[in-house]
């Protein structure tokens, strides 16, 4: 097992990187509370999985353990959904001493998380990532929430997790796909504050896609050190945090556009990314051939580099939702040569240029 810190101060949290995690007691040690309750979130797909490992966990750390089983899916990260996490939490009479366990991938986590935030205004909460995009970016930084119609993750908090246990031996279960959009994530911090890593990624990116052991636990930690960084420096995105939405706002876009759940999450920030990157090349900040080696590994991936055939008018109209726009006007996270990212505000002709590049409609 190896940790990583990320200092907040008084909120300050390790993320444990390891095998095993899940099942052993003691990676829960630093949250037990006897005499509380521990309510598992999770979903219909993952609960059947971990659920009663994790369970059997923590059974002599806390008074109760229970469970609340959401549906599974980006469709369902939604008012509705997050309420059966209240009702559970209230049908309970559960306190604040009350501790919730996010068991899935970034969906449940942000909903989980989202729930602690307001729940009594709020509460502990742990994340227990089983998807390598969750591992490696949305369980690390506190921030939570739920999509809106009109945006990808417009309802939230910023609300730290008091832990992060990161068992990478969850993933040996993950579908190829999913594995694949947790690698965008993993590509996209070589690609804004790590060019070695990013070589690194390069040469051991069929590793990776094999799941072995020694790479995955290296790829997570690296990330996680690069975002706890980020996060102990900008904890509410007011600066240097923005720059992990590389690929980001073309992503939502494509996410809001084609329905929330058709695109997984990494598969449109591969996408975004790609494009992104072809408007760095416009900006004249980056090259060419840096822009071609990103798109490569973008594809080694398993990733999509091209975005959906939707009309350029309507990305511009869902980027302009995007939390980084001020005033209406979209700012984009540009790369400033491999392993250093900007952000900056562009012309609409100029991003409507690298789109159509990539696949969207002029029309």
């Amino acid at each position: 097992m190896t940790s990583v810190r990320v200092e907040l101060g008084s909120r300050s949290y390790d993320i444990l990187i390891g095998s095993g995690l899940l099942r052993d007691a003691s990676s829960f040690a630093s949250v037990a509370r006897p005499r509380a309750t521990a309510l598992i979130v999770s979903n219909t797909t993952v609960a059947p999985l971990y659920g009663e490992a994790l369970a059997a966990a923590l059974r002599g750390q806390f008074a109760r353990v229970l469970h609340c089983v959401l549906p599974d899916g980006e469709q369902y990260k939604d008012w509705n959904t997050v309420n059966q996490v209240f009702d559970s939490l209230l049908r309970e009479h559960c306190d604040r001493r009350s501790v919730l366990f996010a068991l899935g991938g970034g969906v449940v986590g942000d909903m989980a998380g989202f729930a602690a935030a307001c729940y009594m205004r709020g509460v502990d909460f742990v994340q227990v990532p089983t998807t390598l995009l969750a591992q490696v970016d949305s369980s690390v930084g506190g921030k939570t929430g739920i999509n809106h119609p009109a945006g990808k993750n417009m309802i939230g908090a910023f609300h730290q997790p008091r832990l992060v246990v990161a068992d990478v031996d969850v993933l040996r279960t993950l579908p190829a796909r999913e594995l694949s959009a947790g690698l965008a994530e993993v590509i996209k911090h070589g690609a804004i504050a790590d060019a070695d890593f990013l070589s690194w990624l390069e040469r051991n990116m069929r590793t990776l896609r094999e799941l072995d052991p020694q790479a995955v636990a290296y790829a997570v930690r690296r990330c996680c050190e690069i975002k706890a960084d980020v996060v102990a420096r900008d904890e509410t995105e007011s600066g240097a945090r923005a720059m992990l939405n590389f690929g980001h706002t073309f992503g939502h876009a494509v996410e809001a556009g084609m329905g929330f759940g058709r695109w997984l999450h990494g598969e449109a920030v591969g996408a975004g990314m790609v494009v992104a990157a072809e408007l760095s090349v416009a900006q004249g900040l980056l090259a060419a051939d840096d822009a071609r080696r990103l798109r490569e590994l973008v594809q080694a991936a398993g990733l999509p580099v091209r975005v959906p055939e939707l009309p350029v008018a309507r990305y511009l109209e869902l980027m302009r939702v995007d939390k980084k726009a001020e005033a209406g006007e979209v700012r984009y996270v540009l790369l400033d040569g491999l392993g250093r990212a900007l952000l900056r505000g562009v012309p609409d002709d100029a991003a409507a240029a690298a789109l159509r590049a990539h696949g969207a409609l002029a029309a």
